[in-house]
């Protein structure tokens, strides 16, 4: 059945766009008109790149309609129904319109991992290759609440990441624009007192005096400066060679290193874990969870550990190899592999990186505030007295 997108006027005057499903354009309207809408434009939904990407949703509202498409098809319901019921409860135009799509290739006779093929900016290859493993082995729903445990559980990962990055970032940048201000506001007015008063100036003030004249000069040049290197470093990020250099850096750091390795190994074991106990062939396995990594140096570790085992190798020497990870995980494999249980090791592995990651990122955040404040402190401290030392020297001065 077609997908219009339409605009229609309320009784109120008032504008809605949304999609529906007819048969044929006058059908559409005739659906329209019967729910008191006036439609004024009717649009046949094409198949166009353009409109794919724009379709695309965020990790939470697919991880929603994961679970509750999960529920629907563990109840027995048909996936045609389920999608259904799916479209009829959802409100948000993008996800009713991308729904509305994979009910129609469904209702063609197409497989649900091929339905949702036409949409690769919102279902992965990791999410098409367990439905399709789902499918195949007959327990789609478990798949499915497998899917949407893994989504939130990364939705959980990227925001923590984000807020070690962004709360220190945006803390470091407040204190400097209050440093900034006051050597540009409050500094310069002081110093046109203390010239007046025609006294020496002790070394601490005139330092920051310099420093006020300097900053006031040069801001301008400052902030283009700033502005054009983010651009070309951005630019230069999008290059393969020089991201590649990036992060093989990013990996070398102190500390970051260290848990942004957390982090990725911790995806990299969590998607094997997933994907081979749902029967997918561990070649195929690894070549999915590559593309969950953020590090391309990791990814290439991965691309190396795919010929590897393609040749015969096993799975903990393949990626002994690679010089990657540490002997505690590769242990843990290989007694996974030996013993026949490498999706619940792979899944031990996993739990113990991510709690890792989390308590060090949590202490992490808890050691940097202090220690800003103390930083911020020791500035505003060095300024205040460059301010009240001349102060001092001029009432010492003027007192009997």
């Amino acid at each position: 059945m077609p997908t219009y997108r339409y605009l229609a006027l309320k009784p109120d005057g008032a504008r809605l766009r949304n999609v529906l499903q007819a048969d044929s354009e006058r059908h559409a309207r005739q659906l329209l008109r019967d729910q008191g809408l006036f439609p004024r434009r009717l649009v046949a939904v094409g198949h166009r790149p353009r409109i794919r990407r724009q379709r695309a949703l965020d990790a939470e509202t697919l991880a929603m309609l994961t679970r509750q498409l999960a529920t629907l098809v563990e109840a027995g319901i048909s996936i045609g129904d389920a999608l259904d019921a799916l479209v009829q409860q959802t409100e948000e135009h993008k996800a009713r319109g991308l729904l509305l799509d994979v009910l129609r290739r469904v209702r063609e006779g197409h497989a649900l991992a091929d339905s949702l093929a036409a949409h690769p900016g919102t279902f992965d290859d990791l999410y098409r290759s367990l439905v399709a493993a789902g499918e195949r082995a007959g327990r789609l729903a478990g798949i499915l609440e497998q899917l949407a445990d893994h989504l939130e559980r990364v939705q959980q990962q990227r925001s923590r990441a984000r807020t070690a990055l962004i709360y220190p970032s945006v803390l470091i940048l407040v204190s400097i624009l209050v440093v900034t201000g006051l050597m540009v506001h409050v500094v310069p007015r002081l110093a046109e007192q203390f010239e007046h008063s025609n006294m020496t100036l002790p070394t601490l003030t005139r330092a920051l005096i310099a420093f006020s004249d300097l900053l006031q000069a040069t801001a301008g040049w400052l902030a283009a400066a700033l502005i054009v290197g983010g651009l070309l470093v951005q630019h230069l990020l999008r290059q393969p060679e020089p991201r590649r250099r990036w992060h093989a850096m990013a990996l070398r750091l102190p500390h970051i290193g260290e848990l942004l390795s957390l982090l990725d190994t911790a995806r990299l074991t969590r998607t094997l874990a997933i994907l081979t106990g749902s029967g997918i062939p561990l070649l195929d396995a690894l070549k999915v969870s590559r593309n969950t990594l953020g590090n391309q140096v990791l990814r290439e570790a991965v691309d190396a550990i795919v010929a590897d085992v393609s040749s015969g190798i096993s799975l903990h020497r393949a990626m002994a190899r690679t010089g990657r990870f540490s002997p505690t995980l590769l242990h843990m494999i290989a007694s996974g592999e030996a013993s026949g249980r490498l999706e619940r090791m792979l899944e031990r592995i996993a739990i113990s990186r991510e709690i890792t990651f989390n308590r060090r990122v949590d202490a992490a955040l808890g050691l940097f505030e202090p220690l800003l404040i103390l930083v911020m402190g020791g500035v505003v401290l060095v300024i205040v007295l460059a301010i009240l030392l001349p102060i001092m020297s001029l009432n010492g001065s003027l007192s009997p």
